[in-house]
């Protein structure tokens, strides 16, 4: 599976080597460099500033990664994730769908088929949805979540019954 999670764009003129390592190289700061501004951000100043800016961290490597790398490499699978976790916390629902509806099918993928991070993933973006006012999608997705979760938690498991709940009051 590592040819798929380190997938490099399909151009008519293919990146060399060297721009591949290159790439990987800065993949790997600039996650290193965004672990510590979150870090640092969260925990010294939880202000609306310092979240723009690791945002703007996510979005301007997903840029130069996405000149490289496809949506489905780790490394940008990773930058998304962080981007999708910025939006949720200062409640941008719509950026927030619009990661994870493209990290879901790269997961999908990624992962064996009862993984509880895929599943964990479809919980968020039913919720997204449903916050959204889209119910079919967020049902769907809620019900994609809840399969998973009757594998890997059992059908009984607290957790499947709240979503379960939560699914009979929207």
């Amino acid at each position: 599976q590592d040819k798929a999670k380190l997938k490099i764009c399909k151009l008519n003129d293919p990146p060399s080597a060297e721009t591949v390592k290159d790439m990987i190289k800065y993949a790997r700061n600039v996650i290193e460099e965004f672990r510590r501004a979150k870090h640092y951000k969260y925990i010294l100043c939880l202000t609306l500033t310092p979240l723009v800016e690791l945002l703007e961290i996510c979005e301007l490597s997903l840029e130069k990664m996405g000149a490289v790398f496809e949506d489905s490499n780790v490394y940008m699978l990773h930058m998304m994730y962080q981007a999708m976790g910025v939006c949720l916390y200062v409640q941008d629902w719509e950026g927030a769908l619009c990661y994870g509806q493209k990290i879901i099918r790269p997961y999908s993928k990624h992962y064996p088929s009862y993984s509880l991070n895929v599943a964990s993933m479809w919980l968020k973006l039913g919720r997204l949805y449903m916050a959204l006012n889209n119910r079919t999608a967020g049902d769907k997705a809620l019900k994609r979540a809840i399969a998973i979760m009757e594998v890997a938690h059992g059908k009984d498991h607290p957790y499947i019954s709240e979503i379960k709940k939560e699914l009979e009051d929207h």
